[in-house]
């Protein structure tokens, strides 16, 4: 007998679900905001994942799901767990299974059990997947603490650089200007409390976005550096050193498997994921990823031909 189940990949951009027969033939995908209760906080990641998955249930055409496997990002509390299941549960038959969100994105490139996934999306991390397991993890600390190398910290290096010249203290940017028209922000001559408008003003609007927004302005150094900019490509050399020490961080020579490359920043910038993985497989979105997940958690064998099924599918669904 052939079961639905669902996958769901839950991070700090995006919500997306997807539902998965047991012969890993995918037959409907939901989208929402943010599902990381600790980024978007509890009641919006769980009004986002509730309706990702009500739009895959709908898209397939079915009712509730035999199962679930659920990656969701910042979800690691039991409190945050528990409410996620609460609000899932006249959906999905029995309660979901709860698994890391590197594990989707490692999936989304590869059906083998053992290897590595380099990630740098929101966040930033490295991991070793033995068994299908996580083996061991590098960085993913976070905004506050971590992910060298991520979106927050690209748009965190860009504004700094941006903002430096405006202040006297840094060098000459393209920068500059491509962050003030991000913020439409005009330059203006007078000055108030002995800084410039233009700084006073473009400040005041980046305080008055949560911290992990500046994740928008990662592809600003991109421009700059393509346009020939000294200061954006020194951002990307660090940003690419960081991303290698996390890597090193997890291999290991008993582990030879696949390298997968996943995260909206290496998945948009394939110049950038060739230099810091070079070799490895581009995930694009960690759905594909999260299906393999719900239908391992269901105890099906998720060989090279299932896997083809899933991502051939997906891909039929998502027009990729």
């Amino acid at each position: 007998m052939t079961h639905n189940y669902l996958g769901l990949d839950a991070g700090g951009t995006s919500t997306r679900a997807v539902v998965v027969s047991s012969d890993g033939r995918c037959g409907g995908i939901g989208k929402a905001g943010s599902g990381n209760p600790t980024s978007a906080g509890i009641d919006a990641a769980t009004t986002a994942i509730r309706a990702a998955v009500t739009q895959a249930l709908a898209s397939a055409g079915t009712g509730a799901v035999a199962g679930a496997a659920l990656a969701v990002a910042g979800a690691g509390g039991a409190g945050h767990r528990a409410t996620i299941v609460a609000t899932l549960s006249d959906l999905v038959a029995s309660e979901p299974v709860f698994d890391f969100d590197v594990l989707a994105a490692y999936f989304s490139g590869t059906a083998s059990p053992n290897g590595y996934v380099l990630l740098s999306g929101t966040g930033a991390s490295a991991v070793r997947v033995e068994d299908g397991q996580l083996a061991a993890i590098s960085d993913g600390l976070g905004w506050l603490l971590g992910d060298v190398g991520s979106g927050f910290w690209l748009g965190r290096e860009a504004v700094r650089a941006g903002l430096a010249p405006l202040d006297g203290r840094g060098a000459t940017t393209p920068l500059t200007g491509l962050l003030l028209d991000r913020l439409g922000i005009s330059p203006v001559d007078h000055r108030e409390g002995g800084r410039t408008g233009t700084l006073v003003a473009a400040t005041a609007a980046l305080y008055a976005m949560p911290p992990l927004r500046l994740a928008d302005f990662a592809s600003l150094v991109f421009t700059a550096a393509a346009g020939g900019d000294g200061v954006a490509a020194e951002i990307l050399d660090r940003a690419a050193a960081g991303l290698a020490e996390t890597l090193a961080a997890v291999r290991t020579p008993d582990v030879e498997g696949p390298l997968v490359a996943a995260g909206s920043v290496l998945a948009r910038q394939p110049d950038f994921a060739a230099r810091v993985a070079p070799g490895a497989v581009v995930a694009h979105d960690g759905l594909a990823g999260a299906a393999v997940l719900a239908l391992r958690h269901a105890g099906v064998h998720v060989d090279d031909a299932v896997y083809a099924r899933v991502t051939s599918s997906l891909a039929q669904l998502t027009g990729v």
